[in-house]
């Protein structure tokens, strides 16, 4: 446990391109007092850990670190480039709580962040030394045309001691830091020992072949990168806005909340925000994955980047650029990155016992049969140097983070978030989903049907209801209010509202507490009369939704308001028993209401449920099932706890957002049948990432002990399960949850374009 003086910190780490690298910055900082709860994130190039900085100073994590081989700066500082590493360009990740002045210096800064470009590969110090080395090797093998064979000997030794020179002084960097058991040391032992044991050709072969694999992984790292990267690229730099009449060009950046921007046709909004004036389509797909344009009017919300496609809008920015949707999700996926998945954890536990016993092994093979059967040293340390390439972990541990990554990157560009591997393991293993009604399988935007004044005129009922609900986030108190408004009512005034949950709101108007809430809260104020029960009952016989209007404890009156289901509702859960599993309606609304929803859906409910019965009935269902829970309001965050799984539309509430283990963008029903094809998908992917990384090795294994295949073919094998394995992973970057294989239009997602650009380079 971390001690009381201890404080979160967090760094960025650049040049780790595999999972392996990970570990190694883990292992570089774990051993250090004072340390705990160290987070190492491959993709966000990211460290965090909980430090007593009276035990340890951060300049002693930065050492650390670097002394392992990687460049290491605070969160926010320029990033500091490491030798042979790979560097992700600046401005890959939006800064949370950045601010800077409006002018010129932030938009320069802006400016040389987007125009950062990733260098090529022979740029790289992993590309130079393929390079070298290919070239050391080839000049090797054309003395051995010309010069006699003991100078073209040297040739071949001098090629691979230049070539393993960088590889071992990492190895030795490691072995200092406590932790030998690497594929740096794995290497320099075995290409040492082919030399000594007089095989320089294929020590030779074998340090170009480990260079093109490290080059391979690193290329690999930067292309899955960029799915991430290209998210924060929807974001627009620059912005119009407005001050004192006149509209000037600021980075996007800087803009606070309040502020008005002008978003021409063809440009894509700056900032979260709302449409104050003009009328216009706007190109949601960017963001949601839908592909028809969306019509804006004044008080219409709008979202960073998504794209203005007819007339000009003056919007009033909602939240700052650190909050806005696309930083959101930038921040939601470079975090689930953190949330490791089982399979994950349990492969990094299995690879630290395993590369041990391999080096264990191989000294078994070298010193047992010369021992006890008097064969020849020379061909069984050759083989047991072979065995140790054999062993390297790489294509394993990476295995389940490239899967991990790819499924999340193909997830946000198709409005499926989920919070980490552990997440989609879990849906992966989905049997039953529970929905709420209101917002979920429903529209979320009932209309009153019916209103019945007990006493006094209609308008005064309205009034009345329209003040107790006013700023209500509950689609029934929204409706409410947008139908006084329709009927040019107003609102009567209102002091100390309160959401009661399941049951309705209160607030005092004229000094006196009036209640909107179902006929159970109207049940518990003792003022349901006979005849106001028979008026509701007849009401929800017709699938609507009835609210009383109580003014202290008094029935004013009724309003009656209907919701229909949602156009996809019905397909979605025609395809969830396409994928075998179970769906359930739990709502909080009247027995009649729901069986007439459930009815026409085909559904089984359960109705009148209070927040605490959701989560009953979500207890009960975990039992003996896997359990995703569907919801989107505040009554839904408890039930979305309790459940294996719970998702979050994208209409919902922030505290069911934050709740939530994964959330909807679009608003289809259809997607959470697409959320669980992905997480299957991944799950199945995952699963070939393991039988390749280890069934390879099992075969090369027993082949090198026979001695049929040796060094080069060795090193070959563990290069090609860590690309083959990468390369699986990133087939998931055209998955498409919907229910085909490649995503089939540009504009439906995240960053699909340079998704799919980066991908297809890397394929």
């Amino acid at each position: 446990m971390a001690d009381s003086g201890a404080a979160p910190r967090e760094w960025r780490v650049t040049g780790m391109d595999c999972g392996s690298c990970t570990a190694k910055v883990r292992g570089a900082v774990e051993r250090l007092p004072g340390v705990a709860d160290v987070d190492v994130a491959l993709m966000a190039e990211r460290l965090r850990l909980t430090l007593d900085e009276g035990q340890t100073s951060p300049e002693s994590v930065e050492k650390a670190v670097r002394g392992v081989g990687f460049g290491i700066a605070p969160k926010g500082a320029k990033p500091e480039k490491p030798k042979g590493g790979f560097v992700l360009p600046d401005g890959a990740f939006p800064e949370a709580g950045k601010t800077s002045e409006i002018g010129g210096r932030a938009e320069e800064s802006t400016a040389r962040h987007a125009e950062a470009p990733s260098p090529s590969w022979y740029q790289t110090s992993k590309g130079r030394l393929v390079l070298g080395t290919g070239a050391l090797l080839a000049a090797a093998w054309a003395s051995r045309l010309v010069f006699p064979a003991e100078i073209a000997h040297w040739a071949f030794v001098l090629a691979t001691l230049i070539g393993l020179v960088p590889v071992a002084q990492r190895a030795f960097a490691m072995a200092r830091a406590r932790m030998p058991f690497t594929i740096e040391m794995l290497m320099t032992v075995a290409a040492g020992g082919a030399l000594v044991i007089g095989e320089p050709e294929e020590a030779a072969l074998v340090v170009f072949l480990f260079a093109v694999g490290e080059l391979l992984e690193g290329i690999s790292a930067g292309k899955a990168r960029d799915s991430i990267r290209a998210l924060s690229q929807l974001v627009p730099k620059t912005a119009r806005l407005e001050v004192g009449g006149r509209t000037r060009e600021v980075a996007a950046e800087t803009l606070q909340v309040s502020q008005v921007v002008q978003v021409r046709p063809g440009d894509r909004v700056p900032c979260d925000g709302e449409v104050i004036d003009g009328t216009s389509g706007v190109d949601e797909s960017p963001v949601t994955g839908e592909s028809v344009p969306s019509l804006k009017a004044p008080g219409a919300e709008v979202f960073a980047g998504s794209i203005n496609v007819e007339a000009l809008l003056r919007v009033r920015v909602a939240k700052a650029a650190a909050d806005n949707t696309i930083a959101r999700i930038v921040r939601l996926v470079e975090d689930a990155e953190s949330a490791r998945a089982p399979t994950e954890r349990f492969i990094d536990r299995f690879s630290r016992v395993y590369m041990p016993a391999v080096v264990g092994a191989a000294l078994l093979v070298a010193v047992v049969p010369p021992l006890a059967f008097g064969l020849a040293w020379g061909e069984w340390v050759y083989r047991a140097l072979a065995l140790l390439l054999i062993g390297c972990p790489c294509a394993l541990v990476i295995s389940v983070p490239a899967s991990i990554t790819s499924a999340l990157s193909t997830g946000a560009r198709n409005g499926l978030l989920m919070k980490g591997g552990a997440v989609v393991e879990a849906a992966a293993r989905t049997t039953h989903v529970a929905f709420d009604k209101t917002g979920t399988l429903t529209q979320g935007r009932p209309r009153v049907t019916d209103v019945l004044a007990l006493s006094g005129r209609e308008d005064d009922l309205m009034a009345l209801a329209a003040g107790v609900e006013s700023g209500a986030s509950h689609p029934l108190g929204q409706a409410i209010c947008a139908e006084a408004e329709r009927r040019r009512v107003s609102a009567a005034d209102a002091v100390a509202g309160r959401a009661l949950p399941g049951r309705g709101a209160e607030a005092s108007i004229g000094g006196a507490t009036v209640c909107v809430g179902s006929p159970r809260l109207a049940d518990e104020h003792g003022a349901m009369t006979d005849d106001l029960r028979g008026r509701v009952s007849a009401l929800e016989a017709e699938g609507k939704t009835v609210v009383i209007v109580l003014r202290e404890d008094v029935a004013e009156g009724l309003i009656a308001l209907r919701d229909e289901p949602r156009g996809d509702a019905a397909e979605a859960l025609a395809q969830l028993r396409g994928l075998g599993i179970s769906s359930v309606m739990l709502t909080g609304d009247n027995p009649r209401t729901a069986q007439a929803i459930a009815e026409g859906l085909g559904i089984e409910h359960r109705s009148g449920l209070m927040p605490e019965d959701k989560v009953t009935a979500i207890r009960e269902l975990t039992g003996d099932a896997r359990v995703m829970m569907v919801g989107d309001g505040i009554n839904d965050a408890p039930a979305l706890a309790a459940a294996h799984v719970g998702v979050a539309m994208g209409s919902g509430t922030d505290v069911a957002l934050e709740t939530a283990d994964a959330a909807i963008l679009r608003n289809r029903v259809t997607d959470v049948a697409g959320k669980v094809r992905l997480a299957r998908a991944t799950m199945a992917n995952i699963r070939q990432n393991i039988a390749i990384a280890l069934g390879l090795k099992a075969v090369f294994l027993v082949t090198t002990v026979l001695g049929i295949t040796g060094l080069w073919i060795a090193i070959l094998a563990d290069t090609g399960a860590t690309v083959l394995v990468t390369m699986n992973a990133l087939r998931l970057l055209f998955f498409r949850p919907s229910g085909g294989a490649e995503v089939a239009h540009p504009s439906r997602g995240l960053a699909y374009e340079a998704t799919r650009e980066s991908a297809s380079a890397t394929l």
